[in-house]
C-alpha cells in the first residue's frame, strides 16, 4: 500500500512517516521540505494541488501552526495552508481515502472542556487565528468525508511548540503558571502517528479505515497540569519552582501584551481543565500505548532524531 503523508518533514508528520516506515508501507512524503524517509515530493499547500499519482491513501498533516490572534492580518497565511491547502487536497485526493490531523483547539472555550465529546461546538469562541482556522478547514475534510483526528497539546522528539515554550518561561529558578492546578489531556506524537496509520487502514494486519467523522486522540490517562510540568522539567535538567498567578491577574496580562509571548490562548490552556474522551477511536480498536513517563524515558535512553523547528498539530 502507498500512502501519501503531507506535511512530511513537520512534527506530526516526520513520525507518521517513521511510523509508516516501520511497518513495511510505501510512503510518499509531500511538502516543501523531504520527510525522514519515503520519496518527497515537492508541495506547498498554499500554493497549488498535490501530485497524487499512485497513491492509496492520504494522511494530511501539513498545518500552518502559530498563536496569532483571531482576524489579525497574519491569519491569511494560516488561512491558506488550513483552509484553502485543505481544498485543493480534497480536490487532489478524488475519494481516495483522507485522514485529516486537527486539534483540539477547535472545541469552543466558552463551554466546559472537562470529558469533550466529538459534538462539542466548534463554530465560534476561539482564542487564535489557528483555531479558527483549523475548525473551518476540518468542516471541508468532514465534509467530503475524511476521518478527522483532533489531538490536545501534543508533545514529544522534536516537539516545536509546547515543552521549548515552557522551558523559556522559566526565569531565575521560578515557573508561573496561570491558576492553580487544572486536569488536562495530553498527546504523545507516538500516540497520534499510530492514530493516523489506524484510520487510515494500515499500520497493523486486519486493520480497516475508520468511519468517517471526526475523533478525540490523546493518552489514556490525564494529567495534573503541575505534575505533568515538573516531569518535563525534571526530564530537561531544569530545576525550578512552580508559582501560580491568579487566572484573571494571568488573562488581563495576555489581553493587553503586558507579558511578552503570553496570549489568551496559552492562559487557557494552561489554566482551565480540559479533557478528552476517547471512547469514539477506542471503538474502532485504537489504543494509545504511549504516556509522558514512557516518552520522557525514552528521550533520557536514546533522544530520537527528529525534525528541527518545525511545526505540526497543537
Amino acid at each position: 500500500m502507498r500512502i501519501a503523508v503531507t506535511g512530511a518533514s513537520g512534527f506530526c508528520g516526520f513520525h507518521v512517516v517513521r511510523a509508516a516506515v516501520a511497518h513495511g508501507l510505501d510512503v510518499v512524503g509531500y511538502g516543501r521540505r523531504p520527510g525522514p524517509a519515503g520519496r518527497h515530493v515537492h508541495w506547498d499547500a498554499a500554493v497549488a494541488d498535490p501530485d497524487l499519482t499512485g497513491v492509496d491513501a492520504v494522511v494530511h498533516c501539513a498545518a500552518a501552526v502559530a498563536d496569532l490572534p483571531p482576524g489579525s492580518a497574519a491569519e491569511a497565511g494560516q488561512f491558506a495552508v488550513n483552509v484553502t491547502g485543505t481544498e485543493r487536497l480534497l480536490r487532489a485526493a478524488a475519494g481516495r481515502p483522507v485522514v485529516w490531523v486537527s486539534s483540539a483547539s477547535v472545541y469552543d472555550p466558552r463551554i466546559a472542556r472537562e470529558s469533550v465529546r466529538e459534538h462539542h461546538p466548534t463554530e465560534g469562541g476561539h482564542l487564535n487565528a489557528y483555531g479558527r482556522t483549523k475548525a473551518a478547514g476540518e468542516r471541508l475534510a468532514l465534509a467530503a468525508g475524511a476521518v478527522v483526528l483532533r489531538p490536545r497539546a501534543v508533545y514529544g522528539p522534536g516537539d516545536p511548540h509546547l515543552v521549548p515554550r515552557l522551558l523559556e518561561r522559566v526565569r531565575h529558578g521560578r515557573l508561573l503558571l496561570p491558576g492553580g492546578d487544572v486536569r488536562l489531556s495530553l498527546t504523545a506524537v507516538q500516540n497520534l502517528a499510530d492514530a493516523c496509520l489506524a484510520a487510515a487502514g494500515t499500520g497493523r494486519p486486519g486493520n480497516r479505515p475508520w468511519a468517517p467523522g471526526a475523533y478525540n486522540i490523546a493518552d489514556a490517562r490525564h494529567y495534573r497540569r503541575d505534575e505533568a510540568v515538573r516531569a518535563v522539567l525534571a526530564a530537561h535538567g531544569v530545576h525550578a519552582g512552580l508559582h501560580h498567578v491568579p487566572a484573571p491577574l494571568a488573562r488581563l496580562a495576555a489581553r493587553t501584551g503586558r507579558v511578552p509571548g503570553l496570549t489568551p490562548y496559552a492562559v487557557d490552556q494552561l489554566s482551565r481543565s480540559v479533557t478528552l474522551d476517547l471512547a469514539r477511536a477506542r471503538s474502532q480498536g485504537w489504543r494509545p500505548l504511549w504516556d509522558l513517563d514512557t516518552v520522557l524515558m525514552l528521550d533520557r535512553a536514546a533522544p530520537a532524531a527528529a525534525p528541527p523547528g518545525t511545526a505540526g498539530p497543537a
